[in-house]
């Protein structure tokens, strides 16, 4: 019997550009960046931490309570 293949809903990706807000001629950052992989790749926004996808990277976020 042949396997039946499911459809896979594919997320959308944030666009590169959706990271930067531009202020008259010059952009600024709207994320960190990670220390250890440098500039180009951002930390992802969880409720509790900062995370870096590529290399794991972790900090986490002060208690505010």
């Amino acid at each position: 019997m042949a396997d039946k293949k499911v459809a896979v809903k594919k997320s959308e990706k944030q666009k590169k550009a959706s990271f930067y807000k531009i202020e008259g001629e010059s952009a600024k950052k709207m994320r960190k960046s990670c220390p250890k992989c440098g500039a180009g790749v951002f930390l992802a926004e969880h409720k509790d931490r900062y995370s870096c996808g590529k290399c794991g990277y972790t900090e986490w976020k002060k208690g505010g309570n």
